[in-house]
């Protein structure tokens, strides 16, 4: 677009040409207010232009205008080149993705709560590790260098720890399934100290309410297998330490099964053609919730009962699922980054404990292996899929 700017011509005597001195007095430019009504966003009230155009001896008026108007035009360029640069938010998964479309959008519901919208006023740098858990340092070190206003750390206790051997000083939000005090994260619940706050999920220490459900729903059962991620060595240990009394105090016979990759699983499942178990435990961790396809699809091929500790196993088809409505847990930590990045500190945060337990049941697949769903656990769900 081209700004044409023409100043009013002032009549002269007949004859007589336009840059001549008319009756003694000396050519002068436009005034303040006449560039004001010109040229959009020049204030009439600025005198400089006046002090400058009264009088002007050696400026042709064209130059005059035509370096003015170059000013309206810089002028807002320089305005915004002086604003505030927009915070930055780094984002660090274990997983892809494609896994973490609810959590995502809970994470940034979270951020709406407090006033920033992704793309608007606060920019998320992602770091997805693609579930090699070894890449994690290196993705940290990457957001440290970025300068990140707050790291979010997800998809494990590794993730938590890599990030905080990472930095000192930015603040990281953790979202973990243990108690962050024993895990050494924080110094307590209500004044975590140091860098680090978050959400404590719960979901590794409802392994025997989950085996409780499940025996409900599988009274026959007599012998579980227990899928574990030996990479998630907390996560790992703190299951296998609760299973086994739990078990035994149902009368149930445990199989461990350690799987940290999907041919893992899938050599797993292959044991079960030998000696199959009764049902079968998912346990609590990112991978496997990451492969969470692949988990429901063998249970169903082997025709097993099963439970998971997340509703996404249930909307796909998985028997029945028990934990925290994880969406939730990412939409506290959006709140918690939001604070942050409006002058919060880590250590006056208190760690949030998730409230939001959901025991969905998939009726279809219940149907599909022959079992009927006592009424009790029907009355007892958030949700039945049909």
């Amino acid at each position: 677009m081209t700004l044409k700017l023409e100043a009013p011509i002032r009549s002269s005597p007949r004859g007589a040409p336009r840059d001549a001195r008319v009756a003694g007095t000396p050519l002068r430019g436009p005034t303040a207010t006449e560039l004001g009504s010109w040229i959009p966003g020049i204030s009439a009230s600025t005198r400089v232009f006046d002090a400058l155009c009264a009088g002007t001896n050696g400026i042709a008026r064209r130059d005059f205008v035509l370096a003015l108007a170059g000013a309206a035009v810089a002028w807002p360029l320089a305005a915004r080149a002086q604003q505030p640069a927009m915070p930055v938010i780094g984002f660090l998964e274990a997983r892809s993705p494609d896994a973490m479309a609810d959590r995502l959008r809970g994470f940034r519901q979270g951020l709406r709560d407090t006033g920033y919208v992704e793309g608007d006023n606060v920019t998320i740098v992602y770091r997805w590790a693609e579930n090699k858990i070894d890449r994690v340092p290196e993705l940290a070190a990457e957001l440290v260098h970025r300068q990140v206003a707050v790291i979010l750390a997800g998809g494990g206790t590794a993730v938590v720890f890599a990030a905080k051997a990472a930095t000192p000083t930015i603040p990281i939000l953790f979202i973990v399934p243990e108690d962050p005090v024993r895990l050494g994260l924080v110094a307590s619940l209500a004044r975590p100290g140091g860098n680090l706050t978050g959400v404590n999920f719960f979901n590794s220490e409802l392994v025997a309410k989950q085996m409780e459900l499940l025996r409900e729903l599988v009274p026959r059962a007599a012998r579980v297998a227990v899928f574990l991620n030996p990479a998630n060595v907390t996560t790992a240990e703190s299951t296998e330490r609760d299973v086994d009394p739990a078990a035994r105090a149902m009368g149930l016979q445990i199989q461990i099964l350690r799987a940290s990759t999907s041919r893992e699983i899938d050599t797993a499942f292959a044991t079960f053609a030998r000696e199959p178990p009764d049902a079968l435990f998912v346990s609590n961790d990112a991978f496997f919730n990451s492969r969470r396809v692949q988990l429901v699809q063998a249970a169903a091929h082997h025709r097993l009962p099963a439970i998971y500790t997340g509703r996404e196993y249930s909307e796909i088809g998985g028997l029945m699922s028990y934990g925290t409505n994880i969406a939730d847990a990412f939409r506290q930590a959006g709140v918690y980054a939001g604070r942050i990045l409006k002058g919060a500190k880590p250590t006056d945060l208190p760690v949030v404990q998730s409230t939001k337990f959901e025991l969905v049941i998939n009726h279809q697949t219940a149907r599909t292996l022959g079992l009927t769903v006592p009424q009790t656990l029907l009355v007892a769900a958030d949700e039945v899929i049909e």
